[in-house]
């Protein structure tokens, strides 16, 4: 085969350093659009995005040369220096060091555009924590209680 394909989703989750509510509604559009460009000067693009004042949920196709660390690399401190400079009164703004990467089937696509796109509904019910340590069972991802939040 002369050429290399590949159709990679994922459903990415991160928050900002100790869960701070940064994320207002005024500023959630512009970083949502600004994700999604970092993303396409990538060659990856954002289906979906969504979250709350203190986390992002993006669910992102992946180009197949990319690692995940690298993207999501790029994602934070991309978007950090952005809202550094771009946002009045957001200085001290940072994401929390880590992240959620989960692997989505094609078939999937759909639930998970409508999952994330309910976030601010779903979470008058459940905090970020509890849907992290969900996400985690959920795909059977190992973690050590002790360490997940620092």
């Amino acid at each position: 085969m002369p050429q290399s394909y590949g159709a990679i989703y994922f459903h990415f989750v991160f928050s900002t350093k100790n869960r701070q509510e940064w994320i207002d509604e005024k500023l959630e559009s512009r970083l949502h659009e600004y994700l999604g460009g970092i993303l396409r000067a990538m060659d990856c693009r954002l289906l979906a995005a969504g979250g709350t004042a203190d986390h992002i949920h993006l669910l992102a196709s992946m180009a197949r040369t990319l690692t995940v660390a690298n993207v999501m690399r790029d994602i934070k401190s991309n978007s950090s220096g952005w809202i550094h400079k771009e946002i009045e009164g957001l200085a001290g703004f940072d994401w929390q060091d880590g992240y959620g990467a989960f692997s989505v089937s094609f078939s999937q696509i759909d639930r998970v555009k409508n999952y994330i796109g309910r976030q601010k509904e779903h979470h008058r019910r459940a905090s970020f924590q509890d849907e992290f340590l969900d996400l985690l069972v959920r795909h059977e991802v190992p973690y050590d209680p002790k360490y997940i939040w620092q």
